[in-house]
């Protein structure tokens, strides 16, 4: 495992959202967490990320313990994190938003070498590169948005909720990206709100509900689990609620 949280307690003021989380997160794979609102999805990420400090359990992180380190710092471990907002610069343009990804690197010819590569990469970069990022749809903001995390070659990507608010068109050139990532051996840590798209595009999968999994397994496993449907999509069975979403809001 590349990753394992390891009965993690955390959340905000004197509540805790992840009260005892257990997960396992392989290398190489897409693990996708889904559940409904205020279940813990964001705040495993946050916590992961150095955002928030767990207050109890271990994050063990290529079979060190991360918990606690500040975000410079899990960084610097090869840990990315796209977050859920809109993050890119909006009145800098694509391009240095995306040489904004590699400000740790001392290099600043490799910075460009690999911005360049990213652009051949991500068409979007290579396009709009001298075009404010604010001027860009949100889809294409998230594919920036993801082109400046590759920018320090991450061991780990966590996507919050990458597929909010955008179109079905945008939201299936979102998990086209991750399938790409997955593909070049990118290891993805993936919330999603629509439990059966993100699923479907996860090797792994967990359902988390009160601050600690539910079920876990093979996302095609869990999509035809009954549980699922029974529990979180609306109806009796994995094919409930045909628009793939939960009735609770990730």
């Amino acid at each position: 495992m590349l990753l394992r949280f390891d009965s993690v307690v955390a959340g905000y003021g004197r509540g805790d959202i992840l009260r005892g989380l257990d997960l396992d997160v392989p290398e190489q794979a897409v693990t996708c967490l889904v559940g409904p609102n205020g279940a813990g999805k964001s705040t495993a990420l946050k916590t992961l990320s150095g955002l928030l400090k767990p207050r109890a359990g271990r994050i063990l992180f290529e079979g060190d313990d991360i918990a606690g380190l500040s975000p410079a710092r899990v960084l610097a471990r090869g840990i990315v994190h796209v977050p859920q907002e809109r993050s890119l610069f909006p009145l800098m343009t694509v391009w240095d938003n995306v040489l904004m990804g590699g400000h740790s690197m001392r290099d600043r010819g490799a910075v460009r070498r690999r911005a360049e590569a990213l652009a051949e990469r991500f068409p979007i970069v290579r396009e709009r590169r001298n075009d404010r990022a604010g001027e860009l749809s949100g889809g294409q903001q998230k594919v920036v948005e993801i082109a400046r995390a590759l920018m320090l070659r991450p061991k780990l990507i966590l996507f919050d909720e990458p597929t909010m608010g955008l179109e079905p068109k945008t939201r299936h050139l979102i998990f086209e990206t991750v399938a790409r990532l997955h593909a070049d051996g990118h290891t993805v840590l993936l919330v999603e709100q629509n439990a059966r798209a993100g699923l479907a595009a996860a090797d792994h999968g967990a359902v988390l509900d009160g601050g600690r999994v539910a079920i876990a397994g093979r996302g095609a496993d869990l999509l035809a689990d009954p549980r699922l449907g029974e529990l979180y999509l609306g109806g009796s069975g994995p094919t409930a609620n045909g628009s793939g979403g939960m009735n609770s809001p990730a």
